[in-house]
């Protein structure tokens, strides 16, 4: 019997004698194995109580040498899996390229991974929660070897079971920016499926989720402008121009009949450069009589205080001199917009690459702590 397993660098062996290599799903990931009392497929018994490994769930093992990412912690999840069932809710959505889904909840714990199982016989256990809920076939898809439920069922399941209507505003905002989910795709899908648990809270939702937010703080400042500020519908990550047609800026949010531009700065924002950029900008903005306010990461806890700053801003935006004004929010020709999911899903690859490459860096920038997630703000 060997006493020794080639598994470190081979990702992609069999899980039993005498079966095939399941594909790897990305670079860097290892699927989870069986013991093999041969030590070929997988760990012997013996190397499995060793540290040497750790047990991912029940009967599957990972050497503990592989980092348990977010992505590697939802394909040691998806082991659990019965025959017939996906990965669903902000796992599925993080597999899809939704980045602002971590899976880490309130208080900095780990949230589970959610499989949905139709009501199969799937035991439970740490780390994967499980939804018996019906599941249609044909909500089912196949992503780099992981089974998961189509994007827009994942978030009407993740908007539906959200802890409250804010939390859910947020989750198909954050689908959306990464256009996976259209909010009329959602719509659309919540109205054949009305009586499931957690629908009226979906559809109140997707009335106040926004396709054009970069952020999740920057769905609590929109859901304060219009909720709690009662100002309507705002202009989120809409450009600006000056008179002559070039570019002023792209605030956070606008209000295009006052002038206001309102800007969430997260931890980023605190670095000296970046804080120089940013008075630069503010300096910008003015000089071509717009007014500017700055928010930030305390100022979401209290939405009734950030309102009324919020009309006290505009009330200084109405008293501009309209000679002063030199902003435009007409586009010239050579801008192209984004501000939909229709409108980038249609870019060609070239220009979605081009446009929409900000979205990594500022991801970055619009978390309160640098590299963070939707956990800051659907834990309010």
């Amino acid at each position: 019997m060997p006493d020794q397993l080639d598994q470190p660098d081979r990702p992609d062996q069999p899980d039993r004698p005498g079966q095939s290599s399941p594909a790897v799903p990305r670079p860097g990931l290892f699927r989870p194995v069986r013991r093999d009392p041969r030590g070929l497929s997988g760990p012997t018994p013996k190397m499995a109580r060793t540290d040497g490994w750790r047990r991912s769930s029940r009967g599957r093992y990972v050497p503990a040498s592989v980092e348990r990412t977010v992505e590697q912690r939802i394909l040691e999840a998806s082991a659990a899996l019965p025959d017939f069932g996906g990965v669903t809710g902000w796992a599925a959505l993080r597999w899809q390229g939704a980045s602002w889904f971590d899976g880490i909840g309130a208080a900095g714990l780990e949230r589970p991974v959610t499989l949905a199982t139709s009501g199969s016989r799937t035991r439970p256990q740490a780390g994967i929660a499980l939804s018996h809920e019906g599941l249609d076939p044909h909500h089912l898809i196949e992503v780099d070897h992981l089974r998961l439920t189509t994007a827009v069922r994942s978030v009407w399941f993740e908007m539906r079971h959200a802890p409250n209507q804010t939390q859910a505003s947020i989750a198909l905002s954050m689908a959306a920016y990464a256009d996976l989910v259209s909010v009329q795709e959602l719509l659309d899908f919540a109205l054949e499926h009305p009586a499931w648990t957690g629908a009226p809270q979906c559809r109140r939702a997707a009335a106040l989720a926004y396709e054009n937010a970069w952020s999740p703080p920057e769905v609590i400042l929109a859901l304060t402008w219009e909720v709690e500020a009662g100002l309507g519908r705002p202009w989120l990550n809409r450009p600006v121009f000056d008179d002559h047609g070039r570019h002023i800026g792209t605030p956070d949010l606008f209000d295009p009949e006052t002038g206001l531009a309102i800007e969430y700065d997260g931890k980023h924002h605190l670095q000296l450069n970046q804080r120089a950029q940013d008075l630069g900008r503010e300096e910008r903005f003015r000089r071509h009589g717009l007014e500017y306010l700055t928010v930030l990461a305390p100022h979401l806890a209290d939405r009734h205080a950030l309102a009324r700053r919020m009309h006290e801003a505009r009330a200084r935006a109405h008293g501009q001199l309209p000679s002063r004004r030199r902003w435009s929010v007409e586009q010239p020709s050579w801008w192209t917009p984004t501000h939909t999911v229709a409108l980038r899903r249609a870019l060609a690859p070239r220009d979605r690459a081009r446009l929409l490459g900000y979205r990594w860096a500022d991801r970055d920038s619009k978390s309160p702590l640098g590299p963070n997630s939707v956990r800051e703000w659907t834990q309010r």
